[in-house]
């Protein structure tokens, strides 16, 4: 295992009715700014819940709201936020809904205190973050983990750019998390939350042995939760207990504590990123289609880790090496499959002549040495992708 330095400061409300302690998670007297997407909370009754904990006798809050926040949220619209936190004199973010909300509050709350371009975060890699607004976040749709998390994700539509940051300055003060509103999400978003969890737990557990036995075994205990449960959440929609679990795992898969001391790839995701700034598919949808390619090309460089995946994972110990790798990728592929994520370029539209743009931007952005051994060069992504369509 290798040296860590694991900090992790949120405080998690977890479980039907946690909604209400807002009353008190949020600062007195705070003038908070409530950030939002296109308006589901209105309908699933999380706008109303927040809105009357932040009214409630015990609270002194002014309260303002931006709503509109995109997933994979967009620069442009992120812009418009600072512009009103800096004029109304905003010192709380709440941001409520899923992971392009949470990950746009993260921006809004570092980018509010700089000088300058905000963009200059990626520029600089979030060397230039040295103070962000507070926040909290009240998660709706459990996928990305980043209620629990330093790193966000934001899209610039006018260069086609999707670029991450992370800092110990963005952490949410807080998450709450109620499952029961993930009741009513639709049934594409819940299979892209469990799709994308998966990939979050792989990226950080297939790579290679460093003998971490505690992550390794937490990361397979979280792939098998997931393998149970997600398909429960579609044909089971309030189910508590699936739900819960579902959304605890998801939070788990990316809060750090299964990447300490272990070597992490990524590379499906840079992949996937370029993906969806080029072509507007889903973030799940991308590592759908770009992880079980990428684990058949990097096989070699992956066998040992895959053929633990295969048994702890797949029960499969029958057979050759070989075969068993072969069908724990196939079994990884039937499980996105089984939550209605498609794994082929091609069951979103896409071909072949969709992957030169993919490599060129991926060279553009010198995203050309990848991987937890930065084996994935611009020949291998090529590979993956056209073994993609």
């Amino acid at each position: 295992m290798h040296n860590f330095d694991f900090h992790n400061p949120v405080r998690v409300l977890f479980g039907q009715g946690q909604i209400a302690s807002l009353s008190t998670l949020v600062p007195e007297g705070a003038r908070v700014l409530m950030l939002y997407g296109g308006g589901s909370i209105r309908a699933n009754g999380v706008y109303d819940e927040v809105k009357a904990a932040l009214a409630g006798p015990q609270s002194r809050h002014t309260v303002l709201e931006f709503g509109g926040i995109e997933p994979n949220p967009t620069y442009e619209t992120l812009l418009r936020a600072i512009e009103l936190v800096r004029a109304e004199r905003i010192d709380f973010l709440l941001a409520v809904g899923g992971g392009s909300v949470i990950d746009g509050t993260k921006f809004i709350a570092a980018g509010a205190l700089l000088d300058g371009d905000p963009w200059s975060i990626f520029e600089q890699r979030a060397a230039n973050i040295h103070a962000a607004l507070p926040f909290g976040a009240v998660l709706t749709l459990p996928a990305t983990g980043s209620e629990m998390n330093s790193a966000a994700v934001v899209t610039r539509k006018a260069t086609l750019e999707k670029r991450a940051f992370a800092s110990r300055h963005v952490f949410p003060r807080f998450a709450v998390l109620d499952p029961t509103k993930t009741y009513s999400l639709p049934a594409r978003q819940v299979g892209n939350g469990v799709v994308d969890a998966f990939v979050h737990v792989m990226e950080q557990y297939l790579t290679y042995p460093v003998d971490a036995k505690v992550q390794d075994r937490f990361a397979e205990g979280l792939l098998l939760t997931l393998v149970e449960d997600g398909p429960k959440a579609l044909s089971e929609p309030e189910n508590y207990d699936v739900r819960a679990n579902l959304m605890w795992t998801a939070t788990l898969a990316l809060n750090g504590l299964i990447g300490v001391g272990v070597p992490q790839d990524w590379a499906t995701h840079m992949i996937g990123h370029e993906l969806t700034a080029l072509y507007g598919l889903d973030h799940a949808q991308t590592l759908a289609v770009v992880l079980p390619a990428m684990l058949r090309v990097r096989r070699e460089a992956k066998r040992a880790k895959l053929l633990q995946y295969a048994a702890r994972v797949w029960g499969l110990t029958e057979g050759g090496e070989d075969a068993r790798i072969d069908a724990a990728i196939e079994r990884t592929e039937a499980f996105f499959e089984s939550v209605g994520v498609p794994t082929r370029l091609s069951g979103y539209g896409l071909g072949k002549e969709n992957v030169e743009p993919v490599l060129a931007a991926l060279e553009a952005h010198r995203l050309t040495k990848l991987g937890e051994d930065r084996g994935v060069t611009l020949e291998v992504s090529r590979q993956v992708l056209e073994l993609s369509v």
